[in-house]
């Protein structure tokens, strides 16, 4: 089954019951916060699932959500306000302008999608210079590589749902995007990480 439609149909079964397995909802509260959001900005949710992120955001802020998955979309349709539109779109190749977000989010998408280094490159392809992308997810410590067993346990978990074998800096420096790290923190047990990270060039 290609990546495309094996994502989809994952998403769509889990869809009806996400929001009951993955709410965090103080961690979306915090990395929204760390985005130090202006009135008038534009902001991108790239993986916008059903929607969890929308109610942390300001009213007075324009909102695109895109995701692969229509199940995702339609669940994310109940929390739709004036200013928040949604579209699906592949974050791999984000059918959308150069430098035309001041923001994106990215919430528990880079350790589940396919070429994880090609979706942070669109995110900051689509971002203006000085543009932010706020990271939240779950990431193996930088330096440590798991033994082959583990990698094979977590590549049978993957088929499920999610695990824990991408490193941030890995995923960073293979994107080739010019983003630097403005700010590094653990979040839930340390397991989790969020990360604002800045466009740096044009």
């Amino acid at each position: 089954m290609p990546p495309n439609a094996w994502q989809r149909f994952r998403y769509t079964l889990w869809a009806p019951h996400y929001d009951r397995v993955t709410k965090f909802p103080a961690e979306r509260r915090r990395s929204i916060e760390l985005l130090r959001l202006v009135p008038g900005e534009r902001v991108l949710i790239l993986g916008c699932g059903t929607g969890a992120d929308i109610p942390f955001l300001p009213a007075d802020v324009g909102v695109l959500g895109v995701d692969l998955t229509p199940a995702m979309l339609k669940q994310a349709q109940a929390r739709l306000r004036p200013g928040v539109e949604l579209r699906q779109m592949d974050g791999r190749a984000l059918d959308l302008a150069d430098g035309s977000f001041d923001a994106a989010i990215l919430h528990m998408v880079l350790e589940v999608i396919p070429d994880p280094e090609r979706c942070l490159a669109e995110a900051a392809r689509v971002l203006r210079p000085g543009g932010r992308i706020a990271v939240f997810d779950k990431f193996l410590p930088e330096g440590l590589r798991p033994s082959l067993p583990r990698r094979a346990a977590l590549a049978l978990l993957d088929t499920v749902f999610t695990s824990t074998n991408r490193r941030m800096g890995d995923i960073l420096n293979a994107s080739g995007a010019p983003l630097e790290v403005a700010h590094d923190e653990p979040a839930v047990g340390g397991a989790y990480r969020h990360l604002i990270l800045r466009k740096t060039t044009g």
